[in-house]
């Protein structure tokens, strides 16, 4: 599943082609609605397919942020607001060509669901193989409480002391920390990939519980997520498997990471071994994480 970096890779990507372009209409592909009448909102949620359609056509895209692991699209019509909030799932993909064939690899071009025929006659196309990602038209962040939930973008000043009083919680204080660290609601935009990183890093045993863990350590935790989250986000992301940024590029950061995915621990050589904690595998080294 793509994480900060991925989504930061997306949306830097996507802010010079497609900021300040019209979106002249809209193609959906058959099996959304093929979903739709079987009773299922596949990708487009809430809005019926053809009010989304009819909605963002001629829509203007006044500027595209990232919020955690979401991307905004801020949207003017007819001197209205509008705001389409997307997340790429596991396998969402975003691309900016001319035509659906200069989508390079096959897995992409079979499951184009989403077209935005944009006025500089270029076409920005969702893709997604497993179809979890998510689109939403709202008339603001209110409207979706999830989005009113996330914790602050881990690079504000305000973060660290969030996440520390958010660990102090009840709820958080006898759970693993590395469920801990991947919820949205205590750190923004660290998944999977990168909590393994920071927990390696740290020599911190991802099961390990939050009230075991000294403030100080939390501390350093938090500002090495930190770390490792910019300096994928300068990598341009990690593509394991499904990521690519809009003009089909794979990110660096997997040739970086030293533990995420290892059988082998850098450090000592010994065999790593992996549990699952908040339905995820997790990889860590018995000997250097306690």
């Amino acid at each position: 599943m793509p994480e900060l970096p991925e989504v930061e890779g997306v949306v830097n990507s996507l802010k010079p082609v497609a900021t300040g372009k019209t979106i002249e209409r809209v193609t959906i592909s058959p099996v959304l609605e093929v979903s739709r009448k079987a009773g299922k909102q596949a990708i487009i949620k809430v809005t019926e397919l053809a009010d989304f359609q009819q909605r963002l056509a001629d829509a203007k895209i006044i500027r595209i942020v990232r919020r955690s692991k979401y991307i905004y699209f801020h949207l003017e019509k007819n001197q209205q607001s509008i705001l389409l909030v997307t997340h790429l799932g596991m396998t969402g993909a975003w691309f900016y060509v001319h035509e659906t064939h200069e989508i390079s690899e096959e897995k992409f071009r079979k499951h184009i669901h989403v077209i935005f025929h944009l006025d500089d006659d270029m076409l920005l196309v969702y893709t997604d193989i497993r179809r979890f990602g998510e689109m939403r038209l709202l008339e603001s962040e209110a409207q979706f409480p999830p989005l009113l939930q996330m914790a602050p973008e881990p690079f504000d000043d305000s973060a660290l002391g969030y996440f520390l009083e958010m660990s102090k919680l009840p709820k958080y204080q006898h759970k693993s920390i590395k469920e801990t660290i991947m919820d949205g609601q205590v750190i923004s935009g660290c998944g999977n990939i990168y909590a393994t990183e920071a927990l390696y890093s740290m020599h911190i045993h991802p099961a390990r519980k939050v009230n075991r863990i000294s403030q100080k350590r939390l501390i350093a935790l938090f500002q090495t997520i930190v770390a490792v989250l910019n300096e994928s986000i300068l990598a341009g992301g990690s593509s394991i498997s499904d990521y690519r940024n809009i003009n089909g590029e794979a990110g660096g950061m997997q040739d970086r990471l030293q533990m995420y995915g290892k059988k082998q621990c850098p450090n000592c050589i010994n065999a790593t071994k992996q549990l699952v904690l908040g339905g995820r595998n997790s990889w860590y080294c018995p000997s250097c994480q306690r």
